[in-house]
Parts: C-alpha cells; structure tokens; sequence
C-alpha cells in the first residue's frame, strides 16, 4: 500500500501512538492493542488548537474514552495553554458537547469536521449516486457523492467557470461525453447527460462504475476552492479507473493540493508517477504492525536515472509491497 500527501497552505500536524508498538493501528486486535492514544495539532494563523484522547477496548468489542482534552495556544504566547480535561468511560467524545458553550472546543470540532474522507467506491445498483436526490441539497459534495448532479446544477447556473472545466476534463477522458442534462423534476435531481452524435439522454442508472468515479473525482478536484474541505482524504481513487484517467486525476490531485493539504491512499503504479518522492509515504506491516514511512528523494536520486518510481516500487527497491 502506498500513500501520499500534498500539503497545501493549511497544515494538519499529527502524532498517533499506540500502546505496544509506535505508529500501530489497532495492531492485533485488543489481545495484543489494550489502547489507543492519539494527538491532533491544527496551525492556524491565530495559533494551534490541540485535541488529544485515550481509547480503551471494552465489552461488546467497542471502544470507549479513558480520557480526552483539548487546548488552544495563541502564537505569541511563550507557553503552551492547559490543557481542558473532558470526561472518560463514554463512547462518544465529549467534545462535541463540550463546543455548545466553549470557543475553543467549538473551533476545534469545527476544524476537525474541514477534514473529509472521499470514497466513490460504492456504485452498485443501489448505491446513494445513482438515485434522485434533492436539487437543494447542493452546496458540499457528500462524501459518496450521492448529491453529485445538485452540485453540478449548482455549478451549471451559478457559476460557470468551474463548470466548464468539469465538462471539459470528462471529454478528455471521455471523447464521447457532450455535456451533462440537469433539469430537475419535482425539485429532485438525477445524473443524466448526452454523449455526441445522438439525442439520446443517458442516466445515472445506466452508467458504468468507471463513469461515476471519474465523473465524482473530477467534480471534487474542479470545484471552488472555497468548497473544498481544509484536509482532503481520498481513499483508492484510482479504483475501477482507465490508465488514461488514472493520469488526469493524479495531475488534478497535484493541483488541489497547492490550495488544501490532500492525503491519499494508493495502490496504482500509474498515480504514484503523478508524484514526487517527497510526497510519498510507504506504509508496511513488519511484525503485523502498520508503520509509515516516507521516501528519501536523495537516496533514490541515481535510481530515478534510470527508473521512474513506479518501476522502483515493482521492483520493490523501496518497500510498499505485500
């Protein structure tokens, strides 16, 4: 497995450890990973805003919180604020209560809710892109992309400079794509469009899983800065992807990441050589233990002479490989 990430102008520092090995996700299940404990450090231009918490396994194969704070400290201050202690033994975080009264918490809940977890990965019969969905329910892109036709009506009427590049990417992977056909019908929307050379409309129900993940991707990479979330995660995009479109939506990832900060999960040679090394981190299971890794550039310069970083990942000069 391969990942990377693109930092953008906002910053998401972060540090996991795990009781039982460093940098471990619930290694071995709660026989062997008892906890969880996690700190999260958001920069912004007033300061950093910290949030951090303990996760204990517990009966029904659950987890609960063996405690959970958070603090914020301005940059000009030379010591760092108290931290503001949050209660254990419940399933739910405390924080999100906590921000009904409190600056600080509701800044930080807000923060945390700018990170996104993208996955077009369901698009089967019954999958949420393939209905009807309200026309008004369009200012975010739903993480399944289930609102994708209000937003790019939303685009369509109100704003045609990111509209057009949608349509004009789609062709170029694409060629027989026209334009898409959004007319809502008793204020609810379907994803339809034409394709060249007939006149005939096609509809979210006939299309192939390819068409609704390159269509969903590109819609998220195109549109305004302004509506994209601050931290961008993307799991598998190339999933279900031609080679050709694999290379459109890395050079559209590159280029979202110069506004936001993208992390992605990959296991497509074609995306990785989208990619410089620095932003690569390899990830590997020594010992069962998940550990992150990321590429030294000056180790790999007399490789990359002769090898692009896809061949040295198949050749598993640098790891990454089952």
């Amino acid at each position: 497995m391969m990942s990377w990430a693109l930092s953008g102008p906002g910053k998401l520092a972060h540090h996991v450890g795990l009781q039982g090995g460093s940098r471990r996700l619930l290694h071995d299940g709660p026989a062997h990973t008892r906890a969880i404990e996690a700190e999260l450090t958001i920069r912004t231009a007033a300061g950093e805003n910290e949030y951090a918490f303990r996760l204990f396994h517990a009966a029904g194969d659950t987890l609960v919180f063996a405690d959970e704070r958070y603090r914020f400290s301005r940059t000009e201050w030379e010591n760092k604020a108290n931290w503001n202690m949050l209660g254990a033994g419940d399933k739910d975080p405390e924080l999100l209560a906590a921000a009904v009264d409190n600056q600080t918490a509701q800044v930080i809940r807000t923060l945390l809710q700018r990170i996104v977890v993208y996955q077009f990965h369901n698009t089967s019969e019954t999958a949420r892109i393939r209905g009807k969905w309200s026309a008004d329910d369009n200012r975010w892109l739903k993480e399944d992309a289930a609102n994708l036709a209000p937003v790019l009506h939303r685009l369509q009427r109100r704003d045609r400079r990111y509209y057009q590049p949608i349509v004009d990417t789609v062709r170029l992977v694409l060629p027989l794509f026209s334009d898409f056909e959004l007319e809502p019908d008793c204020g609810n929307l379907m994803l339809q469009w034409r394709e060249r050379d007939t006149d005939e409309v096609f509809s979210a129900s006939q299309a192939s899983d390819g068409f609704l993940r390159i269509v969903a991707l590109i819609t998220l990479m195109l549109q305004p800065t302004k509506d994209l979330p601050d931290v961008l995660i993307l799991d598998e995009p190339e999933l279900g992807l031609h080679p050709s479109a694999i290379s459109v939506i890395g050079d559209l990832t590159a280029a979202a990441a110069t506004k936001i900060q993208v992390i992605a999960a990959t296991q497509s040679v074609a995306l990785v050589d989208c990619f410089d090394p620095e932003d690569i981190v390899v990830v590997e299971r020594p010992d069962r233990g998940s550990t992150f890794r990321r590429l030294d550039p000056a180790k790999l310069d007399e490789w990359l002479a002769a090898y692009s970083l896809s061949e040295l990942w198949e050749k598993n000069v640098f790891g990454g490989r089952p």
